[in-house]
């Protein structure tokens, strides 16, 4: 993309928070679940989205907003889609309970696998390339290889579903967000797990009665945010003992049961989320204040991310099935 090379190689500015739609894209049939960046510097033109259609497509998001392929390779809603470090190969994973990796340019299977339950999250690991946990309708987490296509580890927890997975810095260790609030307790929400041993290093974490939908890593400290169902997001340290910052909040944002994604800019002065009326909120990291709000759609906005080279170009997805993209 000729838009993307003046930024190759330089520091990455200040985030600016965006005014106008570049980009309207509407080319899914059903809510759009996940839309992901392609994490290579040089090919992040390409926008990955996961949707309840049963498809995954792949859009020039940058110069053209085009729809550049599209994958029909589940029989059910593909509820997680994750770029290869390479960006070269997609994984995903769906209400069929099938995991596929595809290749980008042909289409093809690299490695398709039936799992034993439905899949709601999927993550690579961040240092090996070849091994991805998945979570979904299950007690348990799995963690594969994909050059053998055989169950690593499982990390069995004494919950309903797995909402999301966050591997922490380094991948030895990482978190998952559950479905598991009782009326009387919250313990289990948030677990977190060693990596290496499958054993549980804390079930301690969070202690309010909210499923927590998505959890996001800052770029640049050790802290974590996790997306709660009582309508706000909450700040914890990405250390043992993973302690909650009590003194910051950041609400305003409806979650109202939809799996509302967050995520930092590059940068790491800003904190973005969808809401379920379509706005989106744009936090101050520091301050915890509302910078600024974006009637970005209609219907649930459930993700939005920032580009990982430009500073302000920004992409929303929603339960209508819509993508946009913002400057």
């Amino acid at each position: 993309s000729e838009l993307i090379k003046p930024y190759l190689g330089s520091k990455y500015k200040s985030t600016e928070v965006p005014k106008s739609l570049v980009f309207y894209m509407y080319k899914h049939s059903g809510p759009v679940n996940e839309i992901q960046w392609c994490p290579v510097p040089e090919r992040s033109h390409m926008l990955l989205s996961a949707s309840m259609d049963k498809t995954m497509k792949v859009w020039d998001a940058v110069d053209t907003g085009c729809c550049l392929k599209t994958y029909s390779c589940h029989s059910s809603a593909v509820r997680a889609a994750q770029w290869s470090s390479c960006g070269k190969r997609i994984l995903s994973g769906g209400f069929d309970s099938m995991l596929h990796l595809t290749d980008v340019e042909t289409g093809k299977q690299i490695f398709s696998i039936k799992n034993e339950f439905r899949i709601s999250a999927l993550k690579f690991h961040p240092t090996e390339s070849n091994i991805f946990t998945c979570g979904g309708f299950s007690p348990e987490v799995k963690a594969w290889d994909i050059r053998t296509s055989k169950v690593l580890r499982v990390y069995k927890a004494a919950v309903q579903q797995t909402l999301d997975i966050l591997f922490l810095p380094e991948g030895r260790e990482f978190l998952t967000s559950t479905d598991a609030v009782s009326r009387d307790s919250a313990d289990r929400t948030i677990i977190a797990w060693d990596f290496q041993s499958a054993a549980k290093i804390s079930n301690q974490i969070f202690h309010e009665r909210y499923t927590c939908p998505s959890l996001t890593l800052h770029p640049r400290e050790s802290k974590f945010v996790a997306q709660t169902n009582g309508n706000y997001m909450a700040l914890f340290s990405a250390q043992r003992p993973y302690r909650i910052n009590k003194k910051k909040r950041y609400e305003g944002h409806k979650v109202e049961g939809f799996a509302v994604g967050c995520e930092f800019s590059p940068d790491g002065t800003l904190l973005v989320t969808g809401s379920s009326d379509g706005k989106v909120f744009f936090y101050n990291y520091h301050t915890s204040r509302i910078i600024r709000t974006l009637s970005a759609h209609k219907e649930a906005c459930l993700s939005a991310i920032f580009h990982p080279v430009l500073p302000s170009l920004l992409a929303t997805c929603s339960w209508a099935g819509e993508i946009k993209i913002w400057q």
